[in-house]
């Protein structure tokens, strides 16, 4: 001991070192070199169980499986590090003690299967390596399998199993989101995963069925809402369920696209005939868009369903019968008129005279038959007794087709020849004659400028109308009873001053207050043509007198004008004889 004591002392190489160094059984294994002077790193003193403790501190991976149970160690029976693991053995001394082939590889995380358990450790643990440190994912061994270029990601076990790499287990139906029905349970997987593309595939129809998109995608990505997964061809579609617009007559067999022209989901289809038949539209939208109430889904130029009944124009006698294109001259229906003239220009024999309502006389029956269609009690001359005698016809009033309007309404335009009166009595034949018969019942002279009254009433016409010429008939007395006038004009010819229409014999003249010469005395009794005994004048009652009483009595003026003219200063009117008191 003292020896040992000197050689601690006396060498400076080892004045480092400890005792536990000193006393050290051997060498250590290359990784535990650095700790092969501290001898507390791995021991603890006077107490074998707290080793245990160092090892997993160091060694942190083993000490986690042991906590936590898993791996190797955590599966192992607890026991002391240093029963499987000594130390001081030399530099490449084996401290783990581990055959690999009695290894049971059960007592590890990763369970040897099928295939897996006849693999060679050295094809998963690479040399080097840690055992542990061995990959556990698919990826790991199997990149250069992997078709996919990572495009699945790294969990192969997904799709493959142990039993064989390219025996493929994979639901389709539950671990994506494109389950498969119909044709796509016989397609291969390359079909829509070209070139092993399995990540962002495309789950429209369009993605892998553009080949055979006839469409060009003129209808879009929607494949499924024609084509189905059982077969593509033919369609599934159902336009008459699938849609509110059922197809009949020829649009069954008319293709999609002529009438899908554009982008099926972009531009909406109108459902109007005129939409798709604009084309085939010959009247140039003149008859609106409802085509249907003319023409069927049987065919396009099939006599037309249309209900003309239902227009401004009911189709009625001979018109029913007419073909369209006797009116319609063009396909331009709605602007065809409705005015019977626009036809029946040619067979309007009035020549636009009569205006355009030609039904009022005419009917659709026929033409030429106007009998009892005409009303002429509406027109300005209504028809009255001999006016609407059989035997009247249009042609005694009409001169012809053309004068139906304007025909004259005076009866003297008819009636000339009749008129005995040669026009003077005027136009207005009606008020003598009536429309019963032409000869006159009774006139009503007081209608006229000379009423008649008195003895006037009981003469006849041809006294005072000595011809037909009424009219001219004269309206003064005078003129009538020039051969009555014993006065010889004397008095004018205002007969009627004196004598009135009772009697000519019966006549009354108030001197006094019709003229400026009152009657007295004597004056009242002298005839009136001692005085008036020179025709009177034109206009005049009668000619002009002296006033002066010498103008009449100058014979019996015995003073031979000695007294003057004035005569009544000193006679009387009641006696010539007889003179004025105060004359002596």
């Amino acid at each position: 001991m003292a020896m040992l004591l000197g050689v601690l002392c006396t060498v400076p190489a080892l004045r480092a070192q400890t005792l536990e160094s000193v006393l050290s059984p051997g060498p250590v294994i290359k990784g535990h070199v650095k700790v092969e002077h501290d001898c507390a790193a791995c021991h603890v003193r006077f107490d074998r169980a707290g080793q245990d403790a160092l090892c997993t501190t160091c060694h942190k991976d083993v000490g986690q499986d042991v906590r936590q149970r898993a791996g190797y160690h955590g599966r192992l029976k607890p026991q002391a590090c240093r029963l499987c693991h000594t130390d001081h053995r030399g530099r490449d001394a084996r401290v783990v003690d581990f055959d690999p082939k009695t290894f049971d590889h059960r007592q590890s995380d990763y369970l040897l299967r099928d295939r897996h358990a006849q693999v060679e450790c050295a094809k998963c643990h690479v040399a080097g390596k840690r055992w542990r440190e061995a990959p556990s994912d698919c990826h790991s061994c199997h990149r250069k399998d992997d078709v996919h270029k990572g495009g699945l990601g790294l969990q192969c076990a997904d799709c493959h199993n142990e039993r064989k790499w390219k025996e493929v287990d994979y639901d389709h139906d539950k671990k994506t989101r494109f389950a498969l029905t119909g044709k796509h349970l016989e397609a291969k997987c390359d079909d829509c995963h070209a070139k092993g593309r399995f990540k962002d595939t495309p789950r429209t129809c369009i993605g892998c069925h553009k080949k055979d998109d006839d469409h060009k995608g003129q209808y879009g990505d929607k494949c499924d809402s024609c084509h189905g997964v059982k077969v593509w061809k033919p369609s599934s579609f159902r336009h008459d369920t699938d849609t509110r617009y059922v197809l009949r007559g020829k649009h069954r067999s008319t293709r999609c696209a002529e009438c899908h022209t554009g982008h099926l989901y972009r531009q909406k289809l109108g459902t109007e005939c005129i939409d798709c038949h604009r084309k085939d539209d010959k009247h140039k939208d003149t008859l609106g868009k409802d085509c249907a109430s003319c023409h069927t889904e049987r065919s396009w130029k099939e006599p037309p369903r249309f209900d003309h009944e239902q227009t401004r124009f009911p189709l009625l006698g001979k018109h029913a019968d007419a073909e369209c294109k006797e009116c319609h001259k063009d396909q331009l229906y709605r602007q065809t008129s409705g005015q019977c003239i626009d036809c029946h220009r040619k067979d309007d024999k009035h020549q636009a005279t009569l205006g355009q309502a030609c039904g009022d006389c005419h009917t659709e029956r026929d033409w030429k038959t106007t009998r009892a269609r005409f009303d002429h009690q509406r027109t300005k001359f209504p028809l009255r007794n001999a006016h609407a005698a059989p035997k009247v016809k249009c042609s005694d009033c009409h001169r012809d087709l053309r004068s139906y309007r304007d025909a004259p309404l005076d009866c003297n335009a008819c009636h000339k020849k009749d008129d005995k009166h040669e026009g003077t009595l005027g136009l207005r034949c009606e008020q003598c004659h009536g429309d019963t018969s032409w000869r006159v019942a009774g006139f009503d002279h007081a209608r006229s400028r000379f009423p008649l009254v008195g003895r006037h009433v009981t003469t006849k016409c041809g006294e005072c109308h000595a011809t037909a010429r009424y009219k001219e008939a004269a309206r003064d007395c005078w003129s009538c009873h020039e051969k009555d006038d014993v006065h010889k004009r004397a008095y004018g010819t205002a007969c009627e001053d004196c004598h009135n229409a009772r009697a000519w014999r019966l006549w009354a003249f108030d001197h006094d207050r019709r003229t400026d010469w009152k009657l007295e005395g004597g004056h009242r009794k002298v005839r009136c043509d001692k005085c008036h005994d020179q025709p009177a004048p034109k206009g005049k009652r009668a000619a002009p007198l002296d006033t002066a009483c010498i103008a009449c009595h100058r014979r019996d003026d015995t003073h031979d004008g000695g007294f003057g003219s004035r005569c009544e200063q000193c006679h009387l009117t009641d006696d010539w004889k007889k003179l004025r008191p105060r004359v002596h």
